[in-house]
């Protein structure tokens, strides 16, 4: 199991280096696009650039064939300008790739915060979308898995058909789409529920209620899903054979559902649990977005709407990391489950 962890462990580490090295340099490729500020914030900006080894500088202008136009001029002072040049994409990369090994300097903002280090950005802002997933997650998986098994033990019934057309009318209702309907009436038609993600300054019980919105729009589609699933997986367990034999063998229906139906069930259910937490957390965008909720998600769509590249390639780097580690993580869960699968046994 070890030695299986780390390969794959070195496998994700490859991938992400390679989706990261092939994103920089497609977008490096890009028309360039100058940052947003004043000469003095740009000049702060492409000083910085300079010193990273992105762009060439100098005090008068070179031959346009050799380097093209200029990315910016800086105003004249003592008679003297710089001139700030693009470096080719791929020796760019080199020198990123340096400075991250090196430095552990991912680079600057350029549009979003100016100057700023885009690992300070994102320090920010990690908490805030790491916090939302792990409370939807703690409250949709419970419910989703409870109201799946009630629903699979009242089979055919009114109450498993009630559970189902809710379920499927879940399930089609897109997240963004749900918070925006939970604005309108909580927040805006009823006031009593703040319509935007409360200041750091704001009190406590306005923060508690900040939460309400944003996560019971995450909750709600998993807990659908979760439901569906359960079921599913459930109703077929116990329709089984084996469990019919164990039931002959004297176990009650209480028994054999607790010690051999619900452990079978929760065989592919869990891994796709895990995977939905990873969703949780990277696909929150437009929520986010909607609720000004300054997590991941939104800083990522300002970061590519504002072509703010350095910032997006750390946002991006955290985000992957986070999704192949999971990955790891719900490879592993097959066996913890289901001790008849064994990852990297010997034969």
């Amino acid at each position: 199991m070890g030695k299986y962890i780390l390969k794959r462990l070195g496998l994700g580490f490859i991938t992400l280096f390679l989706i990261l090295s092939i994103t920089f340099i497609l977008v490096k490729m890009l028309p360039y696009a100058r940052p947003i500020g004043g000469d003095q914030q740009q000049i702060a900006y492409f000083e910085k650039q300079y010193s990273l080894g992105y762009v060439y500088r100098f005090d008068y202008a070179k031959d346009e064939a050799e380097f093209g136009e200029p990315l910016y001029v800086s105003p004249v002072q003592n008679g003297k300008a710089n001139y700030y040049y693009n470096i080719p994409a791929l020796k760019q990369y080199a020198n990123w790739v340096k400075n991250i090994v090196t430095k552990w300097d991912w680079g600057y903002s350029k549009s979003y915060q100016p100057n700023v280090s885009a690992s300070v950005i994102i320090r920010s802002r990690i908490w805030v979308s790491l916090r939302l997933s792990l409370i939807a997650s703690i409250i949709s998986i419970p419910f989703g898995i409870l109201l799946g098994i009630w629903a699979a033990l009242k089979k055919n019934t009114a109450t498993d058909h009630t559970i189902s057309v809710l379920v499927m009318v879940g399930i089609s209702i897109p997240s963004f789409i749900l918070i925006t309907f939970l604005l309108r009436i909580f927040a805006y038609k009823l006031g009593w529920l703040p319509s935007t993600w409360p200041t750091d300054s704001a009190a406590f019980g306005t923060k508690f209620k900040g939460y309400i919105i944003p996560v019971v729009s995450l909750c709600f589609g998993r807990i659908c899903s979760y439901c569906r699933s359960v079921r599913a997986e459930l109703c077929e367990v116990l329709a089984s054979e084996y469990l019919l034999l164990a039931r002959t063998k004297g176990l009650t229906r209480r028994q054999a559902i607790v010690r051999h139906a619900l452990k079978n069930a929760m065989v592919p259910i869990f891994p796709s649990i895990l995977a939905a937490f990873i969703a949780i957390f990277t696909g929150s965008m437009i929520l986010e977005t909607l609720y000004s909720i300054p997590g991941l998600g939104r800083l990522y769509l300002s970061a590519i709407t504002l072509k703010d590249w350095d910032l997006m390639f750390v946002d991006m780097a955290i985000t992957t990391a986070y999704g192949m580690i999971c990955g790891i993580f719900l490879d592993l869960s097959y066996g913890w489950i289901d001790p008849r699968i064994r990852m990297g046994a010997k034969k």
